[in-house]
């Protein structure tokens, strides 16, 4: 500036006195501010992505500096934005009220509220040409949609400090490096801004590659796990990660079968180890959950590790004992065969029992009909009505073997039930309802093409981290019946 004009400045700021408006500066100023100024506030608005001016004005010493910084503060005062903990101290302002009411008027336009100012006042600390609108457009260029730009700028402000070329686009980068979507990366970055504030070679790549190298999450599989639940990719593996697949194995269930749980559900890592799933896992067992059965429980429902479960159990214990008459002990039995029963609504497994009862079947029966299957809670009452009219009218048996039997209820009519009976009464053979209906079409096949008729047997059963134990397989030696490890690995996958 010339020292002329230097000179005028300082005596109009010296004789000016208190300014009644911050909006209206002394005419000598605008002298010199409006050459080098963009366009008023009074013409029309410009678009939005328009690029404003950069001038920071021309004040220069250290008493206009401390001048303009008040005027600058009470100016946002002036407009609702407060700063009660004093986070613009230690932030440079622009010496120019007409740039500073530029960025205000351009975040305000953007969606964003003086309270959202407020809350991160740091955003008026951005340069609009340098910051703001490059992180804008970049974020649009990545599908984030207009209409949410607000959204996201309210969530995680301080990705307009970042640098577009050395923060935001290399953990872009890293996302399509572990197989995320192009078209998911807008809702993975929609679901948690805060990923952008990560490093690629920091936590990012630590959790991963724990996950991969050490649980044995498939790698093909971590993008859709990123997509569904992309926090873990935050999460530090000594503190959270580690643990808490630590103590899920220590409870029996195999790293091999977590790891396929964490594949579908990745929302289990979320879950706090010491507020939730430790007493949680407590719980079930002052329940009355036996502690060998508790790996399957979690196989069949890990969700039941992140629920308020004591809280449920006991209601449902409650329910359970007034209105089907089930004990405690009974209550645990079914627990450990459909752990979904602690989330069912009450008048959800009300429905199957009344339908059973209106069938002259009495609350005890029910009750241990429920106990030996609690399946049928989950049945509509269409398929129960049509299973039970086919077993009275086809089948002809006595109600006593439904009650022995109450996985009947459970199986197709169309697909099992009839084609299966009708080869069964073909053939003239008189066996139970477990006989014909629990076994596999190659085991039902090789027991119609028999020469002989098998007496009746329990059905298969699993056990978590054991052998498939099947009718008849006492009479083979163990030398003969050796699994390897890979065979041993899908049965047990085959409970999921």
């Amino acid at each position: 500036m010339l020292p002329l004009a230097r000179a005028a400045l300082r005596r109009s700021l010296g004789h000016a006195g208190p300014v009644a408006s911050y909006g209206s500066p002394p005419a000598s100023l605008l002298l010199l501010v409006a050459p080098l100024s963009s366009k008023s506030s009074s013409s029309a608005s410009p678009p939005e992505y328009q690029m404003p001016s950069v001038t920071w004005g021309v004040i220069q010493g250290r008493k206009e500096r401390l001048v303009s910084r008040v005027l600058a503060l009470d100016f946002l005062r002036s407009a609702g934005v407060s700063d009660p903990a004093g986070e613009l101290a230690a932030v440079e302002l622009p010496s120019s009220l007409d740039v500073l009411q530029e960025r205000l008027d351009f975040l305000l336009r953007l969606g964003l509220s003086t309270d959202d100012l407020s809350s991160y006042p740091f955003l008026l600390a951005c340069s609009l040409r340098k910051n703001v609108i490059p992180v804008l457009s970049y974020l649009e260029k990545l599908g984030v949609t207009r209409a949410r730009l607000a959204a996201f700028v309210r969530a995680y402000p301080a990705c307009l400090h970042a640098s577009v070329a050395v923060d935001l686009a290399p953990v872009v980068k890293a996302l399509r490096g572990l197989d995320v979507d192009r078209q998911d990366i807008p809702r993975v970055l929609d679901r948690y801004p805060d990923l952008l504030g990560l490093k690629p070679d920091g936590t990012i790549s630590t959790s991963v590659a724990y996950l991969v190298g050490i649980v044995g999450v498939a790698p093909r599989d971590i993008g859709p796990m990123v997509t569904h639940y992309p926090f873990f990719l935050s999460m530090r593996v000594g503190t959270t990660i580690k643990p808490l697949c630590d103590y899920i194995t220590s409870l029996g269930l195999p790293m091999r079968i977590l790891a396929r749980i964490l594949e579908k559900r990745p929302y289990i890592l979320g879950y706090h180890l010491q507020e939730t799933v430790r007493p949680n896992v407590e719980a079930l067992l002052s329940f009355g959950v036996r502690k060998e059965v508790l790996p399957l429980v979690i196989a069949q429902y890990p969700s039941i590790l992140g629920l308020p479960l004591k809280v449920k159990l006991a209601a449902q214990q409650y329910f359970f004992n007034l209105k089907l008459k089930i004990d405690p002990d009974g209550f645990a039995r079914a627990v450990e065969k459909l752990p979904q029963l602690v989330s069912l609504h009450q008048n959800v497994i009300l429905k199957p029992v009344e339908f059973l009862r209106g069938r002259g079947i009495t609350d005890e029966d029910v009750g241990r009909m429920l106990v030996r299957c609690p399946q049928i809670l989950l049945l509509r009452n269409e398929l129960m009505k049509n299973s039970f009219y086919f077993f009275k009218s086809e089948l002809k048996r006595p109600i006593s073997e439904l009650l022995d039997y109450p996985e009947y209820f459970t199986y197709s009519l169309e697909s099992r039930i009839k084609p299966r009976y009708m080869r069964v009464a073909s053939k003239g053979i008189r066996c139970s309802l477990d006989w014909f209906l629990n076994c596999s079409d190659q085991r039902f096949e090789e027991r119609m093409r028999g020469d002989f008729i098998e007496g009746d047997a329990p059905g298969p059963s699993f056990t978590m981290g054991g052998k498939l134990q099947m009718p008849g397989s006492q009479l083979v030696s163990d030398d003969d019946i050796e699994d390897s490890d890979d065979e041993v690995l899908y049965r047990r996958t085959v409970m999921l």
